[in-house]
């Protein structure tokens, strides 16, 4: 299960899109439940919607990787199990009392964090929502700028 649960960082992935009125926001949020609570410093100027074969049939809008500069469990971490399908690199989160899922390390990078904006005490944020094609997960990665693992040498 998830290893390092508070988790500073100092780059975002992408900055900002171009988004100057972004400003940093402490969030927090919860499963349906309330036995798992977390608290996330972020900087969103958007949204995003994925469309893999998970992420579509839970309904999640993600605050993406990028825009968070630190993520905490407050409550709840054993209560949490995880979920690995297809690459086994990201780890998806689920309350195991009430099966939300408020939160993954994603594929992208999995020492980061993805919080599902839907699971905020304050409620869905009014930002614009970009398109993820996570059906095509790779092509759209690269897109994104990620490089896939260098293979070890033999």
């Amino acid at each position: 299960m998830a290893q390092g649960v508070k988790w500073p960082f100092e780059i975002p992935i992408h900055p900002l899109r171009g988004r100057k009125n972004a400003k940093m926001t402490v969030m927090t949020g919860s499963c349906h439940c309330g036995a798992v609570r977390f608290r996330a410093e972020a900087t969103a100027t958007h949204l995003v919607r994925c469309n893999c074969s998970l992420c579509h049939a839970k309904g999640a809008l993600l605050i993406p990787i990028g825009e968070i500069q630190s993520f905490e469990i407050l409550e709840g971490e054993a209560e949490l199990t995880s979920y690995r399908f297809n690459s086994g690199v990201a780890e998806h989160l689920f309350c195991r009392r009430c099966g939300i899922h408020p939160f993954h390390r994603p594929r992208f990078d999995p020492r980061r964090w993805s919080v599902n904006a839907r699971c905020l005490d304050a409620g869905l944020p009014d930002l614009p929502i970009e398109e993820f094609d996570g059906q095509n997960w790779e092509k759209a990665a690269r897109a994104e700028g990620w490089q896939p693992p260098e293979s070890p040498a033999e």
